[in-house]
């Protein structure tokens, strides 16, 4: 799956999870709205006319009082029209089905009509016995009639109005436990999916990042953990990445390869060079003037210098074609450490500089090393020192152990690096301006080499310096290096030989 296609559906999923719990928060939420709505058009509608029925059967209750005891024409027609008004009231509640018997109710108004209208005649014809003997048997009876009915009523609608308050209440719970319910599990589903669109998108990214930087590093055959796929746009990186790994892989091939033909190539003919500068040095051709003595002095300068380099070349590319491969074995760490004092001591006599050594107390009796290489870094460093410091300066050697790895320090009070420079001074080829103080000129090889032999055992090393007040190389090597991986060098950068 592509990964437009990919982030297309995560996408669409997520608003699925979101938009589902909210679909059926809206419908619980209508289902509610629709009990209330019933509530107040029916239950509470019903509720308001019984109210008004009871006030319209008071009403009719005090004007039979008064068409009993008045019997004038008026209150004969008020007692009419509050009939009229229940039995109008009458064909409204039969609408809400609350479980009266409209016919009922009719019928108890029709006979309330008919025992008023005997009630007036007998109360105007002054028969007043008559007429409250209707009441009692006739009038009051069917006003009692009506009221009881609508007490049923009542009851009937304080039952249906609890039970639909019940509904309503129930409808709430239901509405507020599904979205308390289905929001979390969405947001869950739409997080597991977002955390499955971020590990499909930053994995692959994460792979190419750390492939690039192995690549930076220069391990050429790092492999990342991406399918080359051309139907999708991380396999087609990957594909791209691995192009790119084997064509610098070969390119760095070419190099070495370049480098080591063109050492061994230069070998001879500066042999012979040197050679025939020797001869004429010893005037076996012939005497030489001043001049020529000064000219062949600088000739056999160079030629020297050359050699050097060609040596250096050798060296690297020996080291680099073994794939950097040492030859650790066991080392007695204080011998190799007094053996490089005495080399140097004699260097630092003729020099007139002042050369300190210091071991801790707790260093290791064994170290498991490659004698050879680690000779080789520390004597380039140590050189260094010696080359850039003038007499009368100090050389300083620290060894020290902590966490089993081994710290050595080289610290001299030389003309010191510029913080410019000091970023660039382990490149292939690369000369701080400093070499002007220096009794011989570098090839701008051996911090490269030292560099690529301690990060072969494990190891690191780093540089601090400061102009005119000297400058101090730290490397930390572990006291037993086992299944280090090498780090090479980047192509060497041509810009500055000598």
């Amino acid at each position: 799956m592509t990964l437009r296609a990919r982030l297309g559906w995560g996408l669409l999923a997520i608003a699925m999870a979101l938009i589902v719990p909210l679909v059926l928060s809206l419908n619980s939420l209508e289902h509610l709205y629709e009990t209330s709505r019933l509530l107040r058009d029916r239950e509470f509608s019903a509720s308001m006319l019984l109210a008004s029925f009871r006030e319209r059967t008071d009403d009719t209750r005090r004007a039979e009082d008064a068409l009993l005891f008045i019997h004038d024409q008026k209150s004969a027609k008020r007692m009419q029209s509050e009939i009229d008004t229940l039995v109008t009231l009458t064909d409204s509640l039969d609408r809400y089905r609350l479980g009266l018997s409209a016919n009922q109710i009719r019928a108890s108004l029709d006979a309330l009509r008919g025992a008023s209208r005997d009630e007036y005649e007998q109360a105007s014809a002054g028969r007043a016995a008559v007429a409250e003997m209707i009441s009692q048997q006739r009038t009051r009876p069917a006003i009692a009639s009506v009221d009881s009915t609508l007490a049923a009523s009542a009851a009937t609608l304080r039952g249906r109005t609890r039970q639909r308050v019940a509904d309503a209440t129930t409808e709430t719970l239901n509405a507020e436990r599904l979205a308390a319910g289905a929001l979390p599990v969405a947001l869950l589903v739409a997080f597991l999916i977002g955390l499955w669109l971020l590990r499909s998108v930053s994995k692959p990214v994460y792979e190419l990042e750390k492939g690039m930087r192995a690549i930076s590093e220069g391990d050429l055959s790092h492999k990342i953990g991406i399918e080359p796929n051309e139907n999708e746009e991380f396999g087609r990186l990957a594909a791209s990445y691995e192009t790119m790994a084997r064509q610098l892989a070969e390119l760095e091939r070419l190099r070495a390869e370049f480098v080591s033909v063109a050492s061994h190539e230069l070998k001879t003919p500066i042999n012979v060079i040197i050679g025939y500068l020797e001869l004429l040095q010893e005037g076996i051709y012939g005497e030489l003037s001043t001049a020529q003595k000064d000219i062949l002095k600088t000739i056999t300068k160079q030629a020297n210098t050359l050699t050097r380099l060609v040596k250096r070349l050798l060296d690297i590319s020996r080291f680099e074609a073994s794939g950097g491969k040492l030859d650790v074995r066991e080392i007695d760490l204080r011998r190799f450490l007094t053996t490089l004092e005495s080399s140097f001591s004699v260097l630092a006599n003729q020099r007139d500089i002042v050369f300190t050594v210091n071991h801790g107390a707790d260093l290791p009796s064994k170290v498991y090393w490659d004698e050879d290489r680690i000779n080789e870094v520390l004597g380039n460093l140590l050189s260094n020192a010696f080359k850039f410091t003038s007499r009368g300066g100090k050389v300083g050697l620290t060894v020290e152990y902590e966490d089993n790895r081994v710290a050595i320090t080289v610290r001299d009070t030389g003309v010191g690096i510029s913080s410019e420079q000091l970023p660039h001074i382990f490149d292939k080829f690369y000369q701080a301006d400093n070499q002007a103080q220096a009794a011989t000129k570098g090839t701008g090889l051996g911090l490269a080499i030292a560099k690529e032999i301690v990060e072969a055992h494990g190891g690191r090393i780093t540089v601090e310096s400061q102009v005119g007040h000297g400058t101090t190389f730290v490397v930390v090597l572990p006291a037993e290096p086992s299944g280090v991986r090498r780090r090479r060098q980047p192509a060497p950068k041509l810009e500055v030989v000598g």
